[in-house]
């Protein structure tokens, strides 16, 4: 019996279980936040030696992440919270 139907059906279960994360470029992010009425933003950390910073927001339904190596600036209607991790699973 092949592995693949289980693989896919593991691959469709965890789709379902995050839901959609679209990785956008933190130039496209900033745009986005930029069409958002008071935006919240998720904001942690990443990384030992080379820290780097993760970001997560909701806009019409949809999730999007970037990840940068400074942190972003913000428009003061953004709401930020810290989070301790964010964790994005490889699909």
């Amino acid at each position: 019996m092949s592995a693949v139907p289980v693989v896919v059906s593991n691959l469709a279960n965890a789709v379902k279980a995050m839901g959609v994360v679209i990785e956008v470029a933190p130039e496209a992010f900033l745009s986005i936040l930029h069409q958002s009425e008071n935006a919240l933003v998720v904001h942690a950390p990443s990384g030992m030696i080379r820290i780097s910073h993760k970001y997560l927001t909701s806009y019409k339904g949809l999730t999007f992440y970037t990840k940068v190596s400074d942190p972003l600036e913000f428009l003061t209607s953004v709401e930020l919270v810290e989070a301790k991790r964010i964790t994005i699973p490889d699909l």
